[in-house]
């Protein structure tokens, strides 16, 4: 079967400037039909900039080379006409800050029933049944007060559970989750991802999730993909890569995850330095400036993404020796 999201050789650059910033490097994976993916990297890593890339939804400044295909179709750099035929239908996206992705000055309810109209050409009636239908699919507490609310109106909990809610109106294939917990508490947190999950069981739908922390996306996903410097470090299953990780800069997050018998004051080793600059490419290993393992060969040589155990694979000089 083919992959529902196949994306090749992917790379994204920004000019600023004089100058020019490469975001993501010469980017390759799939995504499956009913997958959970959790991409994983710092900030700065290139994760939010490979699926705004693929929905045409780049700055002006930058540019996207490579492939993108979505169901064998290529979608990416074609004209936003061709684009608007799958995003929000076929391809959703919830972003990191709701207050971004809703408008402020219209009332939740307008902007759901907007894409209920848009989409499912509905009328207004059923429009706005739809709305209230979707708030109260996504557990949101008296949906019918929320339609006429404003989104400063709302909690960040509520806010992200709206931005899901018009994400799954038009039952798409494929959701992209951007940092969908961050700055919410961990109780909310566990509801918005339960939510997920839930939506993930009934709908089928493939879920691509976009975050800094390992361990939000353990609780989700079935595989997992490690990004830095815009580049794919490992990827295999959640399992394999929390039991059995190939690439030490993987190693160092998962050691700096806190736990109930650790002493966050003595347990919590953190990787030392910073990542590379974005406006510099560097001839060998990305992390090699970091790395407690490094070897003369990972200065000069960059490392190719192979696999070792199945489809666990990682992009280390340690796996060849």
């Amino acid at each position: 079967m083919s992959p529902l999201l196949e994306i090749r050789g992917l790379s994204v650059r920004f000019d600023v400037g004089d100058a020019t910033l490469t975001a993501v490097r010469d980017l390759s994976f799939d995504i499956a039909e009913g997958q959970c993916v959790g991409i994983v990297g710092e900030s700065g890593a290139g994760k939010s900039q490979t699926f705004l890339a693929a929905l045409g939804l780049l700055a002006e400044n930058a540019k996207a080379e490579g492939s993108v295909r979505y169901r064998g179709r290529e979608i990416l750099n074609v004209p936003r006409r061709e684009l608007d035929t799958l995003r929000g239908r076929r391809i959703a996206m919830v972003f990191q800050d709701p207050l971004s992705g809703l408008t402020p000055t219209l009332r939740v309810g307008r902007q759901i029933e907007e894409a209920a109209r848009r989409h499912l050409g509905m009328n207004a009636r059923q429009a706005r049944a739809k709305a209230r239908e979707m708030l109260e699919t996504v557990r949101m507490p008296d949906a019918e007060h929320c339609l006429d609310a404003y989104p400063f109106e709302l909690s960040g909990g509520m806010r992200q559970r709206v931005m899901i809610a018009l994400g799954m109106i038009c039952r798409p294939d494929l959701l992209i989750a951007d940092e969908p917990t961050t700055a919410l508490d961990v109780t909310i947190q566990a509801q918005i991802l339960g939510l997920l999950a839930e939506m993930r069981r009934e709908l089928n739908t493939s879920i691509v999730l976009i975050t800094h922390d390992l361990a939000v996306a353990a609780g989700l996903c079935d595989r997992i993909m490690i990004l830095y410097n815009g580049r794919l470090m490992e990827s295999g299953t959640t399992s394999e890569v929390f039991t059995s990780p190939k690439h030490p800069y993987t190693a160092g997050l998962l050691a700096s995850l806190p736990s109930l018998a650790s002493d966050p004051a003595t347990d919590l080793p953190a990787i030392s330095g910073q990542p590379p600059d974005a406006f510099v490419t560097t001839p060998g290993c990305a992390f090699a400036e970091r790395c407690l393992q490094v070897m003369d060969r990972c200065r000069i040589e960059r490392p190719v993404l192979a696999a070792h155990e199945g489809r666990h694979a990682a992009a280390c000089h340690l796996n060849t020796k």
